[in-house]
């Protein structure tokens, strides 16, 4: 294997990575606080579409964890950065929540369930079977299906919720369309957040949890992958994948000294 050039830039998932639950995770702080002190270009990443960076930031701020704004990256930024790229000033039908709607409505684009240019569907706490029956009609009708991120399930201190992705499988058995997925493992969502903060995949290194998305998006993406323990993948998983990430720790704790 050729050997890698040293890491510049830093990309980390955020839950299971830097909290778990509302909880920072040992050793996270100290990360932060040594990414912010050394200059380097960093983001923190999320497939959950339902916060704004601004939200996220006071989140993050009040567990201790002072991460600016301009260096949070969320699936709705990265769905709102494809969409303007694809149809600038478009219109969309959108389920979802604040995170996803603030972030349309920044790139300019009008929320409407008249004749939308595209359906896009995000996370959001209360799923309305209106709101899917609406979403189905429209696609039938000839809106493109776009959907912030491919997760299943997401977490919740009773256990897991149906989540973006579950959703888009019910809308899709209803319409035959497949949706386009802008976060993660889309490496169109790293390569979108390298460019954000000037950064090369080639001198970058991803964080995560997940192996069927932080891994394989940073590993499709080009960029070095280091998988951590504290969230959803146990060592016996890691196996039953045909990639592996580039080192596997115990915690964000184990990478302080690499920044």
């Amino acid at each position: 294997m050729a050997e890698r050039k040293p890491i510049e830039s830093w990309l980390t998932d955020m839950d299971g990575v830097l909290i778990h639950e509302g909880v920072p995770i040992p050793g996270a702080d100290a990360f932060v606080k040594k990414l912010r002190e050394s200059g380097k270009p960093f983001l923190v990443l999320t497939n959950n579409s339902i916060y704004t960076a601004r939200d996220l930031h006071a989140r993050l701020r009040r567990m201790g964890l002072d991460v600016p704004v301009e260096n949070i990256w969320t699936s709705a930024l990265a769905t709102a950065k494809f969409l303007d790229d694809q149809r600038p000033g478009g219109t969309a039908y959108v389920i979802g929540e604040a995170g996803l709607t603030t972030a349309l409505h920044d790139i300019g684009y009008v929320l409407t369930d008249h004749d939308p240019d595209y359906v896009v569907l995000g996370e959001t706490r209360t799923y309305s079977f209106e709101a899917m029956t609406k979403a189905v009609r429209l696609i039938k009708e000839g809106a493109r299906f776009i959907a912030t991120n491919p997760d299943e399930t997401g977490p919740s201190t009773e256990g897991p919720l149906p989540a973006t992705g579950a959703v888009a499988a019910l809308i899709t058995k209803a319409t035959g369309k497949q949706p386009y997925f802008a976060g993660k493992p889309n490496p169109l969502m790293m390569r979108t957040g390298l460019n954000a903060i000037g950064a090369h995949s080639e001198t970058s290194a991803m964080i995560g949890d997940r192996m069927d998305t932080d891994v394989l998006a940073g590993l499709e993406a080009g960029m070095q992958t280091f998988l951590v323990l504290t969230g959803l993948t146990t060592p016996e998983e890691i196996e039953q994948y045909p990639y592996r990430p580039s080192k596997v720790v115990d915690s964000i704790a184990d990478l302080v000294d690499l920044v």
